[in-house]
């Protein structure tokens, strides 16, 4: 499908019943649903997926929602970017129907007390250094599935872990959606695209250069023979330690279907990064199949 470039006025949601009733004609219509779940301050990684989503969807569903339960109290919630004219501006170039923006108390009434437990492959990693994230990821994905009842969610594989947790509650609840987790979108410095780069100061981004510099170490590595999981995860340690970026949460090597430990590279594997640069927190992937 090619990218018109008139621009279309996408429907606005602000409540769930708008959204049901906007989703429900789609449906009677038998258009195809897509739901692409952004929590706003757009770039080419949300637009990518939207992209996806018009090319396999009828009807494409954007919602904007600063989901306050995944954040913990030393995470960025009060300051997490809001940039709502710029983000309807890119949603109408993309051409998406409807755009879901509910409030915090649209989503969780007063007597809200319901959350979803997220399932095994949440436990390690960030479910590790962010301590209840996932269960707001969980609940509040549910509540949006269950909101547009979409054919096909559209995730980004950067949150490669959010991506098996959603898989994974996905299966296990019987929730009637096809899952499907696009590629990473990059700068041309090859910085992994994210809302929270908007944090970086220039000499910032010069040491978040050093995560993209750590991974494609690690494939050359991998190229070259190297097997020993140890190795490749000091090399990249001190890689991207010799930037100067500030602490590392984690470096490591996984296996790409529930991030179980591996001691060597004898299955299709992820190496998954967790950095703090300046002010933000950044994470990025790459998968090492061999």
């Amino acid at each position: 499908m090619s990218r018109e470039t008139t621009l279309v006025e996408p429907t606005i949601a602000r409540s769930v019943e708008a959204a049901r009733t906007a989703v429900g004609a789609a449906r009677e219509a038998g258009q195809r649903i897509g739901l692409v779940p952004t929590m706003g301050a757009l770039h080419e990684g949300h637009l990518s997926l939207i992209d996806h989503a018009r090319h396999s969807c009828d009807f494409v569903v954007v919602t904007i929602f600063v989901n306050p339960t995944q954040f913990g109290p030393r995470d960025d919630f009060s300051r997490y970017p809001r940039t709502w004219e710029a983000d309807l501006e890119f949603i109408r170039e993309r051409r998406s129907q409807l755009v879901f923006a509910p409030s915090a108390e649209e989503m969780y009434s007063a007597c809200h007390s319901t959350v979803v437990r997220p399932p095994k492959v949440a436990e390690t990693l960030e479910g590790e250094f962010r301590p209840g994230h996932f269960t707001g990821v969980t609940t509040v994905v549910l509540k949006l599935m269950q909101i547009v009842a979409a054919d096909v969610a559209f995730f980004g594989e950067k949150d490669f872990q959010q991506c098996l947790v959603i898989r994974d509650m996905v299966r296990d609840l019987n929730v009637p959606v096809e899952v499907n987790c696009c590629p990473t979108i990059r700068e041309p410095d090859g910085l992994a695209m994210s809302s929270r780069n908007q944090y970086l100061s220039p000499d910032d981004r010069q040491q978040a250069l050093s995560l993209n510099r750590g991974l494609e170490l690690a494939k050359s590595m991998v190229a070259r023979g190297e097997r020993e999981v140890s190795a490749i995860e000091a090399a990249v340690r001190a890689c991207i330690e010799a930037s100067g970026a500030g602490s590392i949460d984690y470096v490591a090597i996984r296996d790409s279907d529930q991030l179980g430990f591996m001691d060597v590279l004898d299955r299709p594997a992820v190496l998954l990064l967790a950095v703090h640069v300046g002010s933000a927190r950044l994470i990025d992937n790459t998968r090492l199949d061999v």
